[in-house]
């Protein structure tokens, strides 16, 4: 069984490592260099020319280890069998969009791609596309499980509602969250581990394909992103990763967990609420020195690698706590 772990982490692990060696410069020759705007912490500067799409990296090794293992993988009966397959494939949807954005970028040549209506307007029917295809796949039921309560509520066609509203939620969470060398890769690594282990307990081994295939990946791809950073991963590799996260987390019917085990995520997106709200209210003042809450951190005089450290271990915390609620259910 644990074939379905090793031999996709370690295929992804060798694409997105070797794409590296001619992603980065190719990505220089073209000219996808991030801007960096004048607002955020001035040492960011020095940042400015690096490559993004480097999503291409992790993205491209988790479809190729998936192709090459996951068919393979012991499955349910039916068309619920698939369920790893419509997951991926929602994710790859929204590293499409975050490829169309980081290009609107390049054309626009500054550090704004699609608006922020243009981004929902693509991001909404996948969700729903998503969802669709689950429900009618028989993959999920509309009860929602509720942890520590250990009780399964029966919610009719809210639930779908609710999914799709918390799958685009999450999605553009985990794209605010990227923002600083290695810390996005490291807590979604970390996610990705919680992922094997629950997939492990269910004896699930396309689960285990999958995850181990994105967690291989991503690891090649920290190979470049870590402190000074190579190459970022930009929105396409945000919104793939948020696509990952929560369509994993609603195949294995615990999307209530997320409020643990991406608790870093959510607090980066609430904190850009709560500045945009306050901001407003008070006619130009602000709550943080400047979010998302992770660059204000930096500003008070954290460094990456403390950020990184930090957001990592209280993912695997939250991580190692889900894995304990999801194992008694």
């Amino acid at each position: 069984m644990y074939l379905y772990v090793f031999a996709p982490l370690a295929l992804s692990f060798a694409v997105a490592l070797l794409l590296g060696r001619f992603l980065i410069p190719f990505l220089k020759s073209i000219n996808m260099g991030q801007k960096i705007l004048d607002i955020g912490p001035r040492w960011h500067k020095s940042k400015e020319g690096t490559p993004y799409m480097g999503g291409l990296l992790f993205i491209a090794g988790t479809l190729a280890a998936v192709l090459a293992f996951g068919f393979f993988a012991k499955r349910e009966s039916g068309a619920a069998g698939f369920a790893d397959m419509y997951t991926l494939a929602m994710a790859l949807c929204y590293g499409a969009i975050g490829f169309i954005d980081d290009y609107a970028k390049r054309i626009k040549k500054q550090n704004e791609g699609l608006s922020a209506i243009g981004k929902l307007a693509l991001q909404f029917p996948v969700a729903i596309i998503y969802t669709a295809v689950m429900h009618f796949s028989g993959a999920i039921t509309t009860k929602l499980w509720i942890p520590f309560a250990n009780i399964q509520a029966e919610l009719g066609v809210f639930y779908y509602i609710c999914v799709v509203l918390g799958i685009v939620f999450i999605v553009n969470s985990v794209n605010i969250h990227d923002g600083i060398d290695g810390m996005c890769g490291t807590v979604s690594s970390v996610i990705m581990v919680m992922y094997l282990v629950m997939f492990a307990i269910a004896k699930n081994e396309a689960g285990m394909a999958l995850s181990g295939a994105c967690l291989g990946g991503l690891i090649g791809y920290l190979w470049y992103n870590w402190h000074p950073a190579k190459i970022f991963m930009g929105d396409t590799g945000s919104l793939f990763l948020g696509g990952m996260v929560v369509g994993i987390a609603v195949w294995l019917d615990v999307p209530m967990l997320i409020a643990l085990f991406g608790v870093v995520y959510i607090i980066d997106i609430v904190s850009v609420m709560i500045q945009v709200g306050y901001f407003k209210l008070t006619k130009g003042k602000r709550f943080f020195k400047m979010a998302p809450i992770h660059h204000h951190f930096e500003l008070c005089g954290w460094s990456e690698y403390k950020l990184v450290t930090v957001t990592a271990s209280i993912t695997a915390a939250m991580s190692a706590v889900s894995v304990f609620c999801a194992a008694f259910r």
